[in-house]
């Protein structure tokens, strides 16, 4: 399935492109593609990119017009809201039918408000937001809209498998929390704290902090205050360079603690802690390289065909989901109408040969399963290393969708 003979059509598709093909659909993607989390937005042009091109080798979507490819456009938030807002305003006035963004909940929160107002005033070009990383709860609770739908598990539904692995680990007595100082931060130390009250009533928090996103060059400072805290356990959904930065400097600073992260799998994480990471690093995801399975080894072996370079290993499988889902829900609708594709992503569940996937209709949330993995040295059951560091992730725990699901109070407008 994802194969050479894979590669060679995608070769194909783009060689045909541009003899009297279908004007192509554009998804237009607002990521900070410069500034200090460069790589992080980097990584997911990666993802959008081979789900476009899986699209289009197979002939593109098919619409009443004819099947139509998918065009990527990227577009440089530079990581901001008011640049991505910018940017919206110059998708909108392209006529692009589809925003596509994630590394940012405060961001996603703007978009979704921009959105919100774009439709209203203009009826006749509405445009969906897929969010495919933007994991703050607000965003299918109350802040949910009709226009929005999330491919990411929630923050929430990320510390409920973080807190089910921490529930059933006896040496953890102590733990510091530590994020970044926006929304997504502060969730993630809210949630932190409700669940663990909740599970491990015996633990004892001895640190809560917030520190400015994006800003921090060196985190030994903050090390030296883990340490002295005697935590044998972090809790952080920094991401980007501040988590790579961070967990550097726990290395450096011998840190002898457990770190349970949203991200600590890719990125630069694993090969800045080294050694020191091994049976200490956690990460939770939808996906990792070494789930398991003739088709999740091939579907990560034509990712690495298409981006050889050690330095882009940063696999998201909730991406490319996406972007095939959205293919079928255009299909389903015959058009790409904002209102007749969003009802036909509302349900819509994903099957592959080692993945399922449903997207809950009242919140627009997608429910799936959740692996929480541990860093371990290349060899045995890690087959596969992250970013050539010698250091892969292997399952400590696999949560079924159901496990991780958590009600919503979603009262979103419907159209």
């Amino acid at each position: 399935m994802w194969s050479r003979r894979w590669l060679a059509g995608c070769l194909l598709a783009l060689a045909a492109a541009g003899a009297g093909a279908q004007e192509p659909i554009r998804l237009g993607m607002i990521e900070g593609l410069s500034g200090p989390f460069a790589n992080a937005g980097d990584a997911v042009v990666r993802n959008l990119r081979i789900a476009v091109e899986r699209v289009n080798a197979r002939g593109g979507v098919k619409t009443a017009q004819g099947a139509r490819p998918f065009e990527l456009v990227t577009l440089d938030s530079k990581g901001n809201v008011d640049e991505s807002l910018m940017q919206f305003r110059a998708l909108t006035d392209r006529h692009m039918p589809f925003v596509l963004q994630g590394n940012s909940s405060a961001v996603a929160a703007a978009l979704v408000g921009a959105v919100n107002r774009h439709n209203q005033r203009q009826p006749d070009a509405r445009v969906l937001f897929l969010n495919y990383s933007a994991v703050d709860p607000a965003l299918t609770n109350e802040n949910c809209s009709f226009w929005h739908f999330r491919f990411d598990a929630s923050a929430d539904m990320r510390m409920q498998a973080l807190t089910e692995v921490i529930r059933a680990d006896a040496g953890v007595r102590r733990v510091y929390l530590i994020d970044q100082d926006y929304s997504f931060g502060h969730q993630v130390a809210r949630s932190a704290r409700e669940m663990l009250a909740a599970k491990r009533p015996d633990l004892r928090i001895v640190g809560d902090e917030f520190h400015p996103i994006g800003k921090i060059k060196d985190f030994a400072p903050y090390i030296a205050k883990i340490k002295a805290s005697g935590a044998d356990a972090v809790i952080t959904g920094n991401w980007g360079n501040d988590l790579t930065l961070m967990v550097k400097a726990a290395r450096e600073g011998g840190l002898n603690a457990r770190f349970y992260t949203f991200y600590g799998n890719g990125l630069g994480a694993p090969a800045a802690m080294g050694d020191a990471g091994v049976g200490r690093v956690l990460a939770v995801a939808e996906w990792h390289p070494n789930v398991g399975g003739a088709a999740s080894d091939a579907f990560y072996r034509a990712f690495r065909a298409r981006y050889p370079e050690p330095r882009d290993d940063y696999v998201h499988l909730r991406m490319q989901m996406m972007v095939e889902m959205l293919a079928r829900a255009i299909e389903r609708a015959g058009s790409t109408d904002a209102v007749k594709v969003a009802h036909a992503l509302e349900d819509m569940r994903y099957v592959n040969d080692f993945h399922e996937a449903t997207i809950r209709a009242s919140d627009h949330q997608v429910l799936q399963p959740l692996y929480v993995s541990v860093m371990e040295k290349q060899g045995g059951e890690v087959r596969f290393d992250n970013e050539g560091s010698g250091y892969g992730f292997r399952t400590v725990r696999k949560l079924k969708a159901a496990q991780t699901t958590l009600p919503t109070t979603c009262q979103m407008e419907r159209f």
